[in-house]
């Protein structure tokens, strides 16, 4: 079964490999679907992008969802996705 690819916006990095998911339960993946947001689901992520002579290259992760537990500014979202090892990059460099 493929992951689901989730749409994120890396602007809003909570830790150095914790990005913000979802302030609800669900979220509306790449092709359309709802996907129910669960601890330890694994996701690929992505955030439109484009290089310098404008050509889309989307920046790209793959990660598992996990409950947001920090209490500052992010604390109104209730999921997060915690990014794997191989960090964030355009989707060129795959």
């Amino acid at each position: 079964m493929m992951k689901p690819r989730l749409y994120v916006d890396f602007n809003e990095m909570v830790d150095s490999n914790l990005v913000l998911l979802s302030k609800g339960d669900t979220k509306v993946d790449a092709a359309g679907n709802s996907v129910a947001l669960r601890e330890g689901l694994q996701i690929s992520i992505y955030m439109d992008d484009f290089d310098e002579i404008g050509n889309r290259d989307d920046l790209v992760a793959e990660g598992v969802v996990e409950r947001n537990n920090h209490s500052d500014w992010s604390s109104h979202v209730k999921w997060c996705c915690r990014i794997d090892d191989a960090g964030v990059r355009h989707s060129s460099d795959i």
